[in-house]
């Protein structure tokens, strides 16, 4: 059990030690990223929206005949 505990601490330690190295956005950038998410997002959602659009008519065009 004792190895156990010392085994987790140096795991915590080493990830405490990693997470230092990491490059953390700032309030800007995590906005300006966010916002380019949402809007990139939002238009692939429209794309497929219009496919699915005229996909829909044209099967019903199809089906009807």
């Amino acid at each position: 059990m004792k190895r156990f505990f010392q085994r987790m601490s140096k795991f915590f330690h080493e990830v405490r030690l990693e997470l230092k190295k990491v490059h953390w956005p700032t309030r800007r950038e995590l906005a300006v990223f966010t916002g380019i998410v949402l809007v990139v997002v939002l238009v692939i959602g429209m794309f497929f929206w219009g496919l699915d659009t005229v996909f829909l008519a044209l099967l019903q065009l199809i089906i009807r005949r």
